[in-house]
């Protein structure tokens, strides 16, 4: 799954270990979900999403989802 979290990072200048530990994970998760190599959670995604002031469709891309 495409994400924009990478991008939203860059912009509010935040490191991945920022933003892992704003919403309890660890940076390799973080890496992962940017690599997309992992799917965040429903509960991740909402803190992902909240932590950047967006909703969970502005950061994650979910048109390639049936």
């Amino acid at each position: 799954m495409n994400t924009k979290i990478k991008e939203l990072r860059k912009q509010h200048k935040i490191s991945q270990d920022e933003l892992a530990m704003a919403v309890g994970v660890t940076r390799q998760t973080i890496t992962s979900i940017e690599c997309e190599k992992y799917t965040a959670s429903l509960v991740l995604a909402y803190k992902i999403a909240r932590y950047f002031n967006l909703t969970i469709e502005e950061v994650f891309d979910f048109s390639d989802i049936d």
